[in-house]
């Protein structure tokens, strides 16, 4: 599939939630799609599920992780995406979310960018819980990075993002824990000089199943990729300097 979206969706016992997002893609988004369906083991209540919508439908593709955890089950989907963009979903997102995929890929094709954001931070957008530690650290982690490193995007550490494919073949994740890998490539993309565009959306916190979000054991990783980001763009910036005199 040349054209069109690769969906990651990493999943861990989302027997509740899976059926429902399937529910909405069908639904809401009308840009060819397959959805890459990445499960731990074979127990995974997932299955249940999506093994039996897989069989009618082939735009359904259930994938073994590859590495370890969610950032391994990302990084397995991304790595096997052949559609010209893959985006990356929660098996828990809302539908506000999902009815917005048409207008990223659209954005991308605007704009040639090498990721569209989906941005919770910028105006027409929300956060449903936006006053815990979680939601103030990420606005502002993404506020201070378009302000001051010119990051043409609000919200730099959602995990909601598409990416270009061809930008993913030739830009290795580094990043080790959860979901940095969403700050690691949008820094990457634009440190790089590819264009970076988002859309609004509206997010809510989960109302069934347990999140793998873990902010503590992953607060390491984000500071180091947002610390990364200042230095490379301020270098950057010098070497820039140094040339025009």
């Amino acid at each position: 599939m040349e054209n069109g979206l690769d969906i990651v969706v990493p999943v861990y016992n989302e027997k509740e939630n899976f059926e429902t997002l399937y529910k909405n893609l069908c639904a809401h988004v009308h840009t060819p799609w397959r959805v890459l369906v990445v499960y731990d083991f074979l127990e995974d209540t997932t299955l249940q599920v999506a093994r039996p919508i897989a069989e009618k439908d082939p735009r359904v593709v259930l994938i073994v992780n590859e590495g370890t955890k969610v950032l391994g089950a990302m990084k397995t989907g991304l790595a096997r995406a052949e559609a010209s963009a893959a985006l990356v979903l929660m098996a828990d997102d809302p539908v506000e979310i999902i009815s917005q995929v048409d207008a990223m890929y659209a954005r991308m094709n605007e704009t040639g960018a090498a990721v569209v954001a989906a941005s919770r931070y910028m105006p027409g957008g929300s956060h449903g819980s936006s006053g815990t530690i979680k939601a103030i650290l990420s606005r502002t982690a993404g506020l201070s990075l378009y302000l001051l490193v010119g990051l043409p995007t609000h919200d730099a550490t959602y995990a909601t993002k598409l990416f270009r494919t061809s930008f993913l073949k030739k830009t290795p994740i580094e990043s080790t824990r959860g979901f940095t890998y969403a700050i690691e490539l949008t820094l990457k993309a634009y440190l790089s000089g590819e264009t970076i565009a988002e859309v609004p959306v509206q997010w809510t916190e989960r109302t069934v199943g347990t999140s793998r979000f873990a902010l503590m054991g992953w607060i390491k990783s984000y500071l180091y990729w947002y610390l990364w980001g200042f230095y490379q763009y301020y270098i950057l910036l010098g070497f820039l300097r140094v040339r025009r005199k």
